[in-house]
């Protein structure tokens, strides 16, 4: 198992000032329907979340954005997962809109594993019992395979939305001189790793014309994908940041059926499950 690994080296200024791009949400209002609440990763340090609701029985995705959103970003989005029956909640980074603290590659990964034990405790807590699938967008993709590789057990289903495959080339295309600084792959996310540790039902969505994260990052994912339950989404005409304005409806149409789906592999294990029961083998 790759997760947990070890990407100090990626915690340099000169890495971390193009990876990552925090801004304040100035904005305090929260959308009618929408909750906020705060996730304490270390002291002093919190984590603001945005959770807009639906049916508490429907999937749950948690999802983690691109390097340059926020949680607000995403207040006419969530409502669109709500029409589709599936409660969207969405985590800042640090220094990311409420949330407090500088980002770095390492607490990235180390965040992801507190915001999913504190989401799924808050989840619990608040009675709600439907499916929890993780979606990472872009930058994203790193917690979001972070938290599938390592709590299999607890998650139901994976997204990746523009998500990369290998980290080097990535910083390369957004500046860094990873030669340089003495960067190579063996100090990076391990993306294309850690996927091959998930076995749970996974969708891969990604723009044909992409030029910061190129479409090939999507094949060598699916490839790599550890389940045989997998799908890829090749956007026609969207590049990295415009698939919800291209391709909006088919976007949202195909996380639904995704959903579905993980609905009907859930029943189809339940009833397995009791049928075990009532008939055990000999």
């Amino acid at each position: 198992m790759i997760s947990g690994c070890d990407v100090s080296a990626l915690d340099q200024p000169e890495v971390l000032k193009y990876l990552f791009h925090p801004r304040k949400d100035h904005v305090q209002t929260v959308p009618q329907g929408a909750v906020d609440f705060f996730i304490p990763v270390e002291k002093g340090v919190q984590l603001g979340a945005r959770f807009y609701p639906a049916d508490p029985e429907e999937p749950h995705i948690l999802f983690f954005h691109g390097n340059g959103e926020l949680a607000s970003d995403y207040d006419a989005i969530g409502p669109v997962y709500n029409n589709h029956g599936i409660s969207f909640l969405v985590v800042d980074y640090r220094g990311y809109g409420q949330s407090t603290g500088l980002p770095t590659a390492s607490n990235l990964l180390s965040d992801a594993h507190t915001a999913f034990r504190e989401v799924c405790r808050w989840l619990e807590g608040q009675g709600r019992t439907g499916l929890i699938i993780i979606m990472g967008r872009s930058l994203g993709s790193v917690p979001a395979l972070e938290i599938c590789s390592s709590y299999q057990n607890e998650i139901d289903g994976l997204i990746l939305d523009s998500g990369f495959a290998r980290t080097v080339p990535l910083l390369d295309r957004l500046g860094v001189a990873t030669e340089t600084l003495g960067i190579s792959e063996a100090d990076g996310f391990a993306n294309f790793g850690k996927i091959r540790d998930i076995g749970k039902p996974t969708l891969i969505i990604h723009g044909q014309n992409d030029d910061i994260i190129p479409p090939k990052d999507a094949d060598i994912l699916l490839a790599n994908s550890g389940t045989m339950t997998k799908q890829l989404l090749l956007a026609p005409g969207c590049g990295h940041n415009d698939i919800l304005l291209l391709y909006g409806e088919a976007y949202f149409k195909t996380i639904g059926r995704f959903a579905e789906m993980l609905k009907r592999l859930k029943r189809k294990a339940a009833k397995g499950q009791e049928f075990d029961r009532r008939y055990p083998r000999r």
